[in-house]
């Protein structure tokens, strides 16, 4: 039988705007910097009572959320069907936010076929990387024509790490003084985005959806570290500390052999005051490269005292899938998956 039809969307409003736009002198004039681009569709039946807002990861942007690299709906549709408003953020220098080194300062190499190749598309292609490699197999089918409908949407990323996180907290935590109480739904890169805007507007988060964020914490990426363990810039933690060096850290064996032991803070552990009593969810698929290790981000939170929780997709049968895992032929599986621990979790 020929597949159902999706009935048509009925949209009560859709628009966008930017949010932290700062205004930055300069020899030739004053120039706007640091502003986030969002795009949102509010559906004429919203069925839930907060939006979620979605964030990309790395040199990605909002274009993620918005459809499949083979041309299928995305996740910000698919939750919109469901009754969300959905927010689609392009942050600070990637797509609709525009980059310039004036505004935003240096910026790193783009990404090319060959990396993103070997870490989204086929890394079963290199099973020696890591153990999980040889498992993918939900990339979309289309070859060249499909993975550059991905790759032509990605930039470079800001050097600037601490600048960047710190970016994330502001322009964030004005995009809920604006829309009211929301759910962050967070990828890769843009993982920390969740922490930082918990951290600048904890009563407006309702629930962090976070999909492979950047990990392990405390690890060296190749623009920072995570220097407060799962950012590069400033947390609130109780007893305070008062730089990176307050925090101790040893290492915690990873719960599988395959699994890479995680750094941990040592006991007596500070608490994550911001995050206390925001539902988490850290989401892990089976065959990215991060499998191996961001059980670490839920060891981390849970130890500062966050109500987080791991789900990793084979546990709950889904297989196959790689770190794009809103761009894999399965998707509309895994946003199921993700709405049942929005409509368990979230009150």
């Amino acid at each position: 039988m020929p597949a159902t039809k999706p009935t048509p969307l009925t949209i009560a409003d859709q628009g966008f705007f930017w949010v932290g736009v700062e205004r930055s002198q300069k020899p030739y004039g004053t120039i706007p910097s640091g502003q986030m681009y969002v795009q949102y569709q509010i559906p004429a039946e919203q069925r839930h009572p907060y939006p979620i807002v979605m964030v990309h990861g790395g040199g990605g942007q909002g274009t993620d959320y918005l459809g499949t690299p083979d041309g299928r709906p995305g996740w910000a549709t698919w939750f919109l069907r469901q009754g969300y408003a959905v927010y689609v953020v392009d942050r600070p220098g990637h797509g609709r936010a525009p980059y310039h080194p004036d505004a935003l300062g240096p910026m790193g190499n783009p990404a090319t076929f060959e990396m993103i190749g070997g870490l989204f598309m086929a890394p079963e292609r290199n099973p020696q990387s890591y153990p999980q490699a040889r498992l993918h197999n939900q990339w979309p089918e289309g070859g060249d024509a499909v993975d550059e409908q991905l790759l032509a949407g990605m930039g470079p990323m800001q050097t600037d790490l601490p600048a960047v996180h710190a970016n994330m907290a502001r322009v964030g935590g004005a995009l809920l003084d604006r829309i009211g109480p929301a759910i962050l739904m967070t990828h890769s890169a843009g993982g920390p985005f969740g922490w930082m805007v918990a951290e600048a507007r904890p009563a407006l988060v309702k629930a962090i959806v976070a999909v492979e964020p950047f990990s392990p914490p405390f690890t060296e990426g190749p623009f920072g570290t995570l220097t407060w363990g799962l950012t590069a810039a400033p947390l609130t933690f109780d007893p305070p500390a008062a730089s990176p060096a307050d925090l101790k850290r040893e290492l915690r064996k990873a719960p599988k052999p395959e699994l890479q032991d995680t750094y941990v803070q040592q006991e007596p552990a500070r608490k994550l005051v911001n995050l206390r009593g925001i539902p988490i969810v850290v989401v892990v698929s089976e065959a990215a490269w991060m499998a191996t290790f961001t059980h670490g981000v839920v060891d981390f939170l849970k130890q500062a005292g966050a109500s987080a929780e791991l789900l990793r997709l084979e546990e709950a049968g889904i297989h196959g899938n790689g770190h794009m895992m809103m761009s894999e032929k399965n998707s509309d599986e895994i946003a199921a998956l993700l709405n049942g621990w929005i409509e368990k979790n979230v009150r």
